[in-house]
């Protein structure tokens, strides 16, 4: 502490979360999502780190389950960590140049299908209610505030 004293203090620790933003040609895909105990709900792809596994890995793990997808292009757009009484990161990574490669594997809780959008579709999905994100959903908000959502297009479809 401050005066040289010693405080402990409690903290939760989850895995950490990566969500993806998968690119196909200049089109971003998203995810309508269905799990039994959130109900539906839109999203990007991802999920949770398994123990010791590095958050690309599971990127690329996660996109592949979830979308069949893969790509030579990624890129760590940022990292939240949202609580400071929860020790916890969510990875938000873009995947640029995504192919179609395998068909999904879903967990038996999970229900996902894609559409691809564009960038101004794809700001308008990330701010609707449905979303599931909160916060990147605040970083939107604020780049467009902030005028700054060209920048955005520019790294995703760069």
């Amino acid at each position: 502490m401050f005066d040289k004293s010693v405080e402990t203090f409690e903290m939760l620790k989850r895995p950490d979360t990566i969500l993806i933003i998968p690119v196909i040609s200049n089109k971003i895909v998203i995810a309508h999502e269905e799990q039994p105990v959130k109900g539906v709900f839109h999203s990007l792809f991802g999920g949770r780190c398994e123990e010791g596994e590095d958050a690309l890995v599971t990127a690329k793990r996660e996109l592949l389950e979830e979308a069949g997808l893969e790509s030579n292009d990624w890129e760590l757009l940022k990292v939240y960590e949202p609580y400071t009484k929860i020790e916890w990161r969510i990875h938000l990574f873009v995947a640029r140049n995504c192919v179609k490669v395998a068909e999904q594997k879903l967990d038996a809780g999970e229900r996902i299908t894609s559409e691809l959008m564009n960038f101004n579709q794809f700001v308008t999905f990330v701010e609707s209610d449905t979303f599931y994100g909160n916060d990147f959903q605040l970083d939107i908000f604020k780049m467009r505030r902030d005028k700054k959502l060209d920048e955005l297009k520019e790294k995703l479809l760069e």
